[in-house]
């Protein structure tokens, strides 16, 4: 399945996700197989706790190298805040988050959030499972997907 096939189908699930393709494509092809996109789907639907806290650690950890440092941080925060007209520099604001960011969620002080630390925080505070930027569908939008999808499941034998 391409990008296209693959948005086409999944626009309704995953309107606020920004880096849906890069979190299915697991072994980074360029193209999400039939297995990489049922089990993105699985996830979406039906996943636990545990296994959204990966798959949203993995889409921020933009770089993939098992951390959440401070200009990723800064990087999804800048991306995903709404712009607000003042005197303040924007940025000066986002790097003040950050810094609060990882007050709350650094618990072994490296300056940078690995799996274990945002495993910690996010179990104390699940409403920081996508602190850094919206990466899963919201209950809308899984409830209107499924509805769709399964409502005459031979719409999608052409595609």
């Amino acid at each position: 399945m391409n990008r296209k096939k693959l948005q086409k189908l999944t626009d309704t699930l995953t309107k606020n996700c920004k880096h849906l393709f890069r979190g299915f494509d697991k072994d980074n092809d360029g193209c999400v197989n039939v297995l990489e996109w049922v089990h993105g789907l699985s996830l979406f639907l039906r996943g636990s706790l545990e296994e959204k806290m990966k798959y949203c650690f993995e889409v921020f950890d933009l770089n993939g190298d098992g951390f959440i440092s401070k200009e990723e941080m800064f990087h999804m925060l800048k991306n995903s805040l709404l712009k607000q007209p003042s005197e303040e520099d924007p940025d000066e604001g986002i790097k003040d988050l950050v810094e609060i960011t990882l007050k709350k969620m650094d618990h072994d002080h490296d300056g940078k959030l690995s799996f274990a630390d945002y495993e910690l925080a996010v179990r104390e505070e699940t409403l920081l499972l996508e602190a850094f930027g919206p990466c899963l569908p919201d209950p809308k939008s899984q409830m209107e997907f499924e509805a769709q999808v399964f409502k005459d499941p031979n719409e999608f034998n052409d595609m």
